[in-house]
C-alpha cells in the first residue's frame, strides 16, 4: 500500500501515527516488551491519549526474531466489507469463536533453543538470539531497530528507522484498487450482489525496513515477472490469472535478500508489499487491521535462511520417486476415452518416451457434473478394470484432476447442500457462481464433517486404482458478505483456503498410501504450502515468452521455501520447452485443446520430436539417483531441487540477476534455450570447471558468459567440478529403478586434496542406502563406498581439463 505522494506529502487524507518514542521497555524470559509513543514526549501532559504502540520482540527459534506491532489488544477484527454482523452472530449461535486460521508453526521439526538473552543500556536495549540480534533505540525521538549479526553488531543487515512503524488511518478511496477489491470476486454482480460496503476509513499497521543500496529482493511466492522484486509492488492476494499477467497463484509472504536474512509475514490475509516501489529505500509492509507480525531470519548464506524458514513454517515435503517420471496428461479440451489413453500409452512406448503417471483432465467427469467423483460412463464404462488394466500393461501410476467446487449440475450438490458443506453468504444461502461450473458451490473446509465428505469421496477413487490428485483451482474463494462454519475471517481465509485444501487431499493419500508415498499436483499455495508437493505454475501459453514466464515462476517460488516445482510444457514444435521440463524437479506433458504427444509433431520422414523427447526422458531417468538425493535434502534443510545459480553461489554477484537458467541439484547447471537454433543462445558459468553433460570433452572455465548455438535436440547441461554425479544406464524406462543394477559414479575435475561425497538413496523415502567418497591425493583418486552397501557399481573420472584421459573402472562389490 502507498501512503504518500512523492517524498514530502501524504496522500489526502492518510493520518498515520508513527512511533516515535520509547516510553516503557520490560525484559522477560520470552523477550522484549515496548510501548512506544506516536508523538513526541516533552512533559506528561504530552502521555494522555494515544495511539500508543505496543511493539514485542521474541524469538521462536536459534536465529529468528520476532517483531509484533499492535495497536488496538482484538483478538481479531471485524472489516466491514468483509465480515458482517451476521457472521459473528452465526458463530456465536453455532458455539464457535471466530477462528484466525493462522499460519502453523514449526509443523514438521521443532525450533531451535534460542538461548534468548536480553540486556539493556541507557539508549538502547537488545535482544540476541544465537548468531542474530536486534537492538532497539531508546533514545528519545529515536525509536527504531537494527537487525545486526550477533557476532558483527557493526554490520547492520536491515533496520526500522525512526517512522517506519505505524498504525494508519486510510481513507477508503485509496485502498480501491487494492487485489482484494479489484478482482472478480469483488466486482461481479454475481459473485458480490450488495457490491463493496466501503467505510470512510480504513486502518493499516504498517513496518518498514531498508533496503541498502545493492540490496536484492527475491522470493515473496510466485511471480511471472522479474525473479528480482525490487521496484515492485506485490500483493498476497491468490487469484486465478494465468502466467502471462502479474497476478500469482501461490502468495508466500515471505522474502528473502541478498544481504542474508529474509523476512516472514506472519499474515495469511492480504499483505501488501512494496519493494523500493514507494519509498527506493525501504521495503513497506501493510496489512488491514490492528496488529503485524514479522520474523527477521537470519543465515548468513541463503540456504540457510530457507532452511530456518522451513523449520519455521514446514519442510518441503517428499514426494516418492515414482513422481520424478514423466507425467502426460490427456490434456483440458481434448476428447478422449479408454481407447484414446490406451493409444497415448501405446504410442509413448513404441517411441521410447516411457510415461510414469497418466493424468486424466477435467472430461474424466461429464461436462457440467464437476466435481461429482465419477468417471462418464461413456467413455470409461468400467473405471475400475480400465485402470488395473493399464497400469499392469504400461506400469503407470494414476492422477485424476478435481478441484473443491461443486456445480449445481453434480449429483454431489444436493447432498453438499443438505449437510451444510459449502461456504455460505451472511444471510444463510450458499454462495454460488457461474464462472467455470454453473452454479459452482465451493467447500468449506472449515467444517469437519464436510472434510470427511470430501475425503471420502477421494478415498472412494483410491479405491478404484487411483493413486494421486491434481488439486487445481483453489483461488477464486469468495471474501464479501460469505461466512464460514467456524466463524473464520473471509479476508484471511481467501489465500489460507487453499492450505486446508491441499492438506486435507495430501493426508488422505498418505492415510493410504504411507508416509512419503503422497503427491499432489497442485496450482494454489501460500505459505507452508510446500508441505503438500508438487506445485506447477498455471495456465501458460506456448511460446517462449511463456516458457520464460514458468522459470521465473518457478524460481521465485524455489525461492519461497518451495522444494519442487513444474509446469504444463506447452510444445514439440522446437522441443525447447520439453528439454527445460525434462530437467525440471517434475515433468508433466499438458496441452490445453490439443494432445501433447511427440507424434502429432513428426512427419512422415523425420521423428526428430519423438527422438529428442526420447532422449531428454531417457536422460532424466538416468539421472533419478542425484535427482532424489536432491529431494531428500529439500525435504530435510528446505533447499529446493531447482533452485537459483544465487543459492550455490552466494558471492557471485553476477548469479544474481540470472533468471533464465537455474541448477538442479548442487551439481548440474541447466540453461534453457529461448531462440531457434541458428541464433546464438548465452548462459553464465560461475567461477570453476564445467564439463557437458552430454559430451565430455567440452569443458568450460568460468567465471565466464557462454555464447553458442544449441540445436533442436540438444540442451546446454553442464556438470560442476568437484562433483560426484550418480548416472543409471540407458534405456531404464522409469526413475525408480535398482539402485545396484549398473549405477554409476561419475566424478568431474576433481581438484588435488579434495574429497567430494554423494548419497545413493534406497528409494523409499529417506532411506539413504549407501554414501560414496571421491578423494584426490598427489594426482591418485580413489573413490570408496563408505556407509552402507552399494552392488554392481563403476567409477568415471573426468579430468580432461587437468590433461588426465577418461576413464572407467568397474568397482563391483562395495
Amino acid at each position: 500500500m502507498k501512503y504518500n505522494d512523492g517524498l514530502w506529502h501524504l496522500k489526502a487524507g492518510v493520518k498515520p501515527a508513527f512511533g516515535l518514542t520509547v516510553t516503557d521497555v520490560k525484559t522477560h524470559d520470552s523477550g522484549i516488551d515496548l510501548e512506544v509513543a506516536t508523538r513526541p514526549i516533552r512533559h506528561r501532559g504530552d502521555t494522555l491519549g494515544g495511539p500508543l504502540l505496543f511493539v514485542n520482540l521474541s524469538s521462536p527459534s536459534e536465529g529468528i526474531i520476532g517483531l509484533k506491532v499492535k495497536h488496538f489488544g482484538l483478538t481479531y477484527f471485524l472489516l466491514l466489507n468483509y465480515l458482517s454482523i451476521n457472521a459473528l452472530i452465526t458463530s456465536i449461535i453455532k458455539g464457535l469463536a471466530p477462528q484466525k486460521h493462522d499460519f502453523e508453526l514449526f509443523p514438521d521439526v521443532p525450533p531451535t533453543p534460542a538461548n534468548l538473552q536480553t540486556w539493556t543500556n541507557p539508549t538502547s536495549t537488545t535482544i540476541i538470539s544465537g548468531p542474530l540480534s536486534a537492538v532497539v533505540s531508546t533514545v528519545p525521538g529515536q525509536y527504531g531497530i537494527d537487525f545486526v549479526p550477533t557476532s558483527d553488531p557493526k554490520h547492520v543487515l536491515t533496520f526500522a528507522g525512526p517512522k517506519s512503524q505505524a498504525v494508519v488511518d486510510l481513507p477508503s478511496k485509496w485502498a480501491t484498487m487494492s487485489a482484494s477489491n479489484t478482482g472478480l470476486l469483488a466486482t461481479d454482480v454475481s459473485a458480490n450482489p450488495s457490491g463493496v460496503s466501503w467505510p470512510a476509513f480504513l486502518r493499516y499497521i504498517l513496518i518498514e525496513l531498508n533496503l541498502a543500496g545493492a540490496e536484492l529482493i527475491y522470493g515473496a511466492g510466485e511471480g511471472f515477472g522479474s525473479v528480482i522484486k525490487n521496484g515492485q509492488t506485490i500483493s498476497m492476494w491468490n487469484c486465478d490469472g494465468g502466467t502471462s499477467s502479474e497476478q500469482k497463484y501461490k502468495s508466500v509472504p515471505f522474502y528473502l535478500s541478498s544481504r542474508g536474512y529474509g523476512v516472514f509475514i506472519n499474515h495469511p490475509g492480504e499483505v501488501e508489499l512494496e519493494v523500493g516501489s514507494e519509498k527506493m529505500s525501504r521495503v513497506g509492509i501493510s496489512v488491514v487491521g490492528e496488529e503485524l507480525e514479522i520474523f527477521v531470519i537470519y543465515g548468513p548464506n541463503p540456504k540457510e535462511v530457507l532452511g530456518r524458514y522451513t523449520r519455521l513454517t514446514g519442510r518441503p515435503g517428499l514426494p516418492p520417486l515414482w513422481t520424478f517420471g514423466l507425467w502426460l496428461s490427456t490434456s483440458f479440451l481434448t476428447n478422449y476415452d479408454e481407447k484414446t489413453v490406451t493409444g497415448f500409452l501405446e504410442g509413448m512406448r513404441e517411441r521410447k518416451c516411457d510415461v510414469r503417471v497418466m493424468h486424466f483432465d477435467c472430461f474424466w467427469m461429464k461436462q457440467y457434473e464437476w466435481c461429482n467423483f465419477t468417471f462418464d460412463p461413456d467413455m470409461f464404462p468400467n473405471p475400475a478394470e480400465y485402470l488395473r488394466s493399464i497400469k499392469e500393461k504400461f506400469g503407470v501410476k494414476v492422477c485424476l484432476w478435481i478441484n473443491s467446487y461443486i456445480s449445481q449440475g453434480s449429483s454431489l450438490f444436493k447432498e453438499g447442500l443438505e449437510g451444510g458443506y459449502f461456504i455460505k453468504r451472511t444471510n444463510g444461502n450458499v454462495w454460488q457462481w457461474d464462472w467455470w461450473q454453473p452454479g459452482l458451490a465451493v467447500v468449506d473446509f472449515t467444517n469437519p464433517a464436510a472434510c470427511k465428505w470430501y475425503g471420502d469421496k477421494l478415498r472412494a477413487l483410491l479405491d478404484l486404482g487411483v493413486d494421486c490428485f491434481k488439486t487445481d483451482f483453489g483461488e477464486r474463494i469468495p471474501h464479501i458478505e460469505v461466512q464460514y462454519f467456524d466463524g473464520s475471517d473471509p479476508y484471511k481465509m481467501h489465500n489460507y483456503y487453499t492450505q486446508m485444501y491441499n492438506k486435507l487431499v495430501f493426508n488422505v493419500l498418505q492415510e493410504r498410501f504411507g508416509e512419503h508415498e503422497a503427491v499432489l499436483f497442485a496450482r494454489s499455495a501460500t505459505a507452508g504450502g510446500q508441505r503438500f508437493p508438487v506445485h506447477w505454475g498455471g495456465d501458460c501459453e506456448s511460446t517462449w515468452e511463456a516458457m520464460s514466464e514458468a522459470l521465473r515462476g518457478n524460481l521465485s517460488l524455489t525461492l519461497s521455501g518451495f522444494g519442487f516445482t513444474s509446469h504444463d510444457i506447452g510444445g514439440f514444435e522446437d522441443m525447447r520447452w520439453c528439454a527445460y521440463g525434462a530437467f525440471s524437479s517434475h515433468t508433466r506433458l499438458h496441452g490445453s485443446s490439443s494432445y501433447r504427444v511427440p507424434w502429432n509433431y513428426d512427419t512422415e520422414n523425420d521423428a526428430s520430436a519423438s527422438k529428442a523427447l526420447a532422449k531428454f526422458i531417457d536422460a532424466k531417468h538416468r539421472l533419478s539417483q542425484y535427482i532424489y538425493a536432491a529431494a531428500i535434502e529439500a525435504h530435510e534443510t528446505g533447499v529446493p531441487v531447482q533452485r537459483h545459480t544465487m543459492l550455490e553461489f552466494p558471492t557471485d554477484r553476477n548469479t544474481y540477476h540470472l533468471d533464465q537458467q537455474f541448477m538442479l541439484g548442487p551439481s548440474l547447471l541447466v540453461a534453457p534455450v529461448f531462440t531457434t537454433d541458428d541464433r546464438a543462445t548465452q548462459y553464465y558459468v560461475p567461477s570453476g570447471k564445467w564439463t557437458s553433460f552430454w559430451d565430455p570433452s567440452k569443458l568450460a572455465e568460468g567465471p565466464a558468459w557462454i555464447e553458442e548455438k544449441v540445436a533442436y535436440d540438444d540442451l546446454p547441461v553442464l556438470v560442476k567440478d568437484n562433483s560426484i554425479l550418480l548416472v543409471g544406464k540407458s534405456g531404464l524406462g522409469r526413475p525408480d529403478w535398482d539402485y545396484n543394477d549398473g549405477l554409476e559414479a561419475r566424478v568431474y575435475e576433481l581438484s588435488d586434496g579434495a574429497s567430494v561425497e554423494a548419497v545413493v538413496p534406497g528409494g523409499k523415502g529417506t532411506q539413504k542406502a549407501a554414501k560414496l567418497r571421491a578423494e584426490r591425493k598427489e594426482g591418485r583418486v580413489n573413490v570408496k563406498v563408505v556407509e552402507g552397501s552399494l552392488r554392481g557399481w563403476s567409477a568415471t573420472l573426468f579430468a580432461q581439463g587437468s590433461g588426465s584421459h577418461l576413464s572407467t573402472v568397474t568397482a563391483g562389490e562395495d
